[in-house]
C-alpha cells in the first residue's frame, strides 16, 4: 500500500514537495535500511543511538498503559509521555533501519490506547483549565496526538487492514474529535494550547486523508478562518515574529507551528505556508532564538528559568528551518544544542555541520513590536560589549514595553533586565512554579504565582500607591499597552524609551534606558530615567532585583535585626521583607555588590527626599514556594502628584578569590546630578579622576533637533533624542 500523506519530514516519506533547500539536497532523502547506518554524520549517528537506547528500554519494560489519575509529574502523566516519545521515535527507528521490532512495538502500544481511549472520561485530576483524557488538561492530550501521529504515520504501512482500521478509528480519531469538537473551547482559541491542538488535528487528517479535518484545523472548528491554525500565525505573532506570551511560551508553542507547517508544506503545498505572512514562521524561529542570553531564554512573563535553545521544541525548529532556508547560521545554533532530529531535515543539519558550513548566529540590538500589526508595545534588546563564549555579545539589555501577553503575563510595563559576564544582573522572577513536581500543586502554578510573581512589585518598574498595573486585572491589561517613543541601536549610545497612561488612573509613567559609553568607565553603563506624572498625591516606588551580595553603600539605614517587618499586605508587598530603610532628604545614594567576580554600583539621584527600602522577596510564604532574592526600592511620596528618578548602574573591577585580587572595588564616579528641565533630562557625572559628562535626553526623535539648556550657569547643548556630552572638567 503506499501512503498517500506525509507527515513530519520522515526520511522515508519523500513522495510530495519538498522544501525549498532540502530538495536540492538528494543525498539526504533516504537512508536506505541499516546498510546505511554506519555512514551517518556525528550529531545524526548521536541521536540515532540516543533514540535506540530510550526506545530499546522501553521495549524492554513491554507496553505499560496505566489508567490516568495524577496530575503533571504524577506516575501515570510521566509513563503517558514517555509512551508518546516511545510511539514517536520507534516509528524513526523503524524508517531509518528497517527493522520491524520498531515497528510492531510502536503498533502494540497504539493497539493498547485502542483499548484505552474510548474508556476514558474526564482526567480525574482536572482543575481549572480544561480536563484532558489521557492528561489532566486537554494541552498535554494534543501534545500527545502531535507526537504520536507522526509515529504512527511511519509505521501505518506496515499494518494489517484491521490493525489500521482499529487504530485509525479508536485512537486517532477519537483524539481529534475529542480536541476539535468535544473541546471546542479550547479548539478555536488563539492561544498556543490551540496551536498544539490544531496541530494535532491537521496532522492526523493529512494521514488519515481526511480533508474535513484538514480544513478544521487551518480554519477553525467553523472553517470560516476567524480562528484556526492560520489565524493564529497572523494574531499571536507581531510583523518581526515576537509572540505575544513572550519567550517561554513562543518556545514551547514553536514545535507545532514548525511541525504542522512542515506537514503543510508536504501536504497542500498550494497552501504556501512558508511564505505566509511574509515567512512569519521563520522569522518567528530566528526571533526566538534572539530571545536569548547563553542559551537561556528571557525569563519573564511566566517563565519556567530553566529553558534554553537545548529543548525538544528547538531541536525541531532549527532543523526544519534550516531545511528551508539553508541559513548557515542556524548551524551554529545547532552546533551549540549538540542535538538534531532524526528525519531528513535533521540529517541535513548533520551532515552540513560535519562539513564546517555553520557561521555565527547574528546575535544584535533589536526593537521587536507587539501584537500583530507591531503597535502594541514593543520589546527592545540592547546588546554590546565583547563576544562571549557563545558568540554573542557579553551585555544584553531589555527593556519590556510589551503588551499584557494574555493570562500567562505579568504586570510589569515598562521593566527591565540586565545580563552581564554570563549572569543575570537584573533580575526577572519568572514564574513561581514547579513543573511536574508534583508535590509543588502537581506541577502546576502556585498561588505565589499571583500574589508575587505576577505582581509588579515584584518586577523592575515603577510601582503607584502599591497597586499593580491595572490593578492586578488581566482583561484590562490585554486592553492597554505601552507606546514605544524610540529606540536607538547607534554604538556608543543605545536608548529605548517608551510610556504607559493607562496602567494607573491618572498616572502618566515614561521610562529612557540610555546604554551610553563614557570615557573612564567600563562598560555596561546603564542610566535610567523614570518618570510618573500625576496631579494627584501618590507613593512611588521603584524597585530594583539583582543578583549579588551587598558589598557597601552610603545610606543611613535604619537596621531591622531583633525583627524583620514585612513591607505590606496585599499586591505582592506582602511578600517582602524589610531589613533596613534609610531616610534620605537628598534623594540620592548608591549601593554596590559583587556578583561573580565583577562589582555593579547603582547610583541614583530624584527630585526630592526618598526612603530607601533594602529588602529581600519570601515573606508570608508558609510553603516555601518563593527563592529568597534581594532587592533594593526607591520610595517617594510626592504630594504634588509628580515623580522624577534618574538611575545609573555602574560596573567596576574585578574579584579573584583564588587568587586573594581585588581590582577597583569602589565606585568610578564622585558624584551625580539630575535634573529634568522643560521636558529634558540632564544627569551629570563626575568621575574621580575629575573628568564631567553630561547625559543629555530630548525625548525628541528628529535627529536634527537642535537643543541646550542652561543649568547652574553652564550651557548644554546637543542635537537628536539623546547625547553624551563632555563638560569642564575638575581638579582631580
Amino acid at each position: 500500500m503506499k501512503r498517500a500523506f506525509c507527515l513530519a519530514a520522515a526520511i522515508a516519506c519523500t513522495t510530495l514537495t519538498q522544501p525549498a533547500y532540502a530538495a536540492a539536497q538528494d543525498e539526504t532523502a533516504a537512508l536506505g535500511g541499516a546498510a546505511a547506518v554506519s555512514d551517518l554524520p556525528p550529531l545524526y549517528k548521536a541521536e540515532l543511538d540516543r533514540a535506540r537506547s530510550f526506545v530499546d528500554q522501553m521495549m524492554e519494560q513491554g507496553v505499560v498503559l496505566p489508567q490516568p489519575k495524577d496530575p503533571g509529574g504524577g506516575y501515570t502523566h510521566e509513563q503517558h509521555k514517555r509512551n508518546y516519545k516511545a510511539i514517536y521515535l520507534a516509528g524513526q527507528l523503524f524508517q531509518i533501519t528497517g527493522e520491524q521490532a520498531y515497528a510492531d512495538y510502536a503498533r502494540d502500544m497504539l493497539l493498547g490506547y485502542a483499548d484505552l481511549y474510548p474508556t476514558l472520561g474526564e482526567h480525574p485530576a482536572r482543575k481549572n483549565q480544561g480536563p484532558g483524557r489521557i492528561f489532566w488538561q486537554v494541552l498535554n492530550d494534543a501534545v500527545w496526538l502531535v507526537h504520536s501521529v507522526q509515529g504512527y504515520g511511519d509505521i501505518r504501512d506496515t499494518l494489517s487492514d484491521a490493525d489500521r482500521e482499529r487504530i485509525d478509528n479508536d485512537v486517532f480519531r477519537r483524539a481529534a474529535y475529542f480536541l476539535s469538537v468535544e473541546s471546542q473551547a479550547t479548539f478555536d482559541r488563539i492561544h498556543n494550547h490551540a496551536t498544539w491542538a490544531t496541530a494535532g488535528v491537521g496532522m492526523t487528517g493529512y494521514l488519515l486523508g481526511d480533508r474535513d479535518m484538514v480544513d478544521r484545523a487551518l480554519k477553525g472548528s467553523d472553517k470560516t478562518g476567524k480562528v484556526g491554525f492560520l489565524r493564529q500565525t497572523e494574531l499571536l505573532f507581531s510583523p518581526e515574529g515576537y509572540y505575544n506570551e513572550g519567550p517561554y511560551y513562543q518556545r514551547y508553542a514553536l514545535m507545532p507551528f514548525m511541525v504542522f507547517a512542515d506537514a503543510i508544506e508536504r501536504n497542500d503545498p498550494e497552501q504556501g505556508i512558508w511564505e505566509h505572512r511574509d515567512g512569519i514562521l521563520l522569522k518567528a524561529l530566528r526571533t526566538t532564538v534572539q530571545l536569548s542570553y547563553g542559551g537561556f531564554f528571557f525569563p519573564f512573563n511566566d517563565a519556567i528559568r530553566d529553558k534554553s535553545l537545548k529543548t525538544d521544541e528547538l531541536y525541531h525548529g532549527v532543523a526544519i528551518a534550516y531545511a528551508q532556508t539553508g541559513d548557515p547560521s542556524l548551524l551554529s545554533i545547532a552546533e551549540f544544542q549538540d542535538r538534531t532530529i532524526l528525519s531528513k531535515n535533521g540529517r541535513l543539519v548533520a551532515r552540513d555541520l560535519a562539513a564546517g558550513k555553520a557561521e555565527p548566529f547574528p546575535f544584535r540590538s533589536m526593537l521587536f513590536g507587539d501584537g500583530p500589526e507591531g503597535d502594541e508595545g514593543a520589546l527592545a534588546i540592547l546588546r554590546q560589549g565583547p563576544m562571549n563564549a557563545n558568540g554573542e555579545p557579553s551585555t544584553v539589555l531589555i527593556a519590556k514595553n510589551t503588551s499584557q501577553g494574555l493570562g500567562h503575563g505579568h504586570f510589569d510595563k515598562l521593566g527591565w533586565q540586565l545580563y552581564d559576564n554570563g549572569n543575570e544582573v537584573i533580575r526577572d522572577y519568572g514564574a513561581a512554579r514547579f513543573l511536574n513536581i508534583e508535590a509543588k500543586e502537581g506541577g502546576r502554578y502556585l498561588p505565589e504565582n499571583t500574589s508575587w510573581a505576577k505582581s509588579t512589585v515584584a518586577h523592575n518598574t515603577m510601582v503607584v500607591d502599591e497597586r499593580s498595573h491595572f490593578d492586578g486585572k488581566v482583561k484590562i491589561g490585554n486592553q492597554n499597552a505601552p507606546t514605544q517613543l524610540y529606540f536607538s541601536d547607534a554604538a556608543g549610545l543605545q536608548v529605548s524609551s517608551a510610556s504607559i497612561d493607562t496602567a494607573y488612573y491618572g498616572v502618566a509613567l515614561t521610562r529612557t534606558i540610555v546604554m551610553p559609553d563614557i570615557p573612564g568607565l567600563e562598560a555596561p553603563i546603564v542610566l535610567d530615567l523614570t518618570r510618573g506624572e500625576s496631579d494627584k498625591p501618590h507613593l512611588y516606588d521603584l524597585p530594583l532585583h539583582y543578583s549579588g551580595h551587598i558589598i557597601e553603600h552610603d545610606l543611613a539605614v535604619q537596621n531591622f535585626t531583633a525583627a524583620r517587618p514585612v513591607l505590606g499586605e496585599a499586591n505582592g508587598y506582602q511578600h517582602i521583607w524589610a531589613d533596613a530603610i534609610a531616610q534620605e532628604s537628598d534623594g540620592k545614594g548608591a549601593l554596590t555588590w559583587l556578583l561573580d567576580g565583577r562589582f555593579y554600583t547603582y547610583r541614583f539621584a530624584a527630585d526630592g527626599a526618598l526612603d530607601v527600602v533594602l529588602g529581600e522577596s519570601g515573606a508570608n510564604d508558609p510553603n516555601f514556594n518563593l527563592r529568597r532574592e534581594p532587592l533594593i526600592m526607591l520610595r517617594a511620596n510626592r504630594p504634588t502628584g509628580s515623580v522624577s528618578i534618574a538611575a545609573l548602574l555602574e560596573s567596576h573591577g574585578s574579584y579573584d578569590g583564588a587568587a586573594e585580587q581585588t581590582v577597583s572595588s569602589r565606585s568610578r564616579i564622585a558624584g551625580m546630578q539630575h535634573a529634568h528641565v522643560d521636558g529634558k533630562d540632564l544627569v551629570e557625572i563626575t568621575l574621580k579622576t575629575g573628568q564631567r559628562f553630561a547625559i543629555a535626553v530630548s525625548h525628541n526623535k528628529d535627529a536634527q533637533a537642535a537643543h541646550s539648556v542652561v543649568l547652574e550657569g553652564e550651557t548644554i547643548a546637543w542635537s537628536g533624542f539623546a547625547a553624551v556630552i563632555p563638560l569642564k572638567g575638575e581638579e582631580s
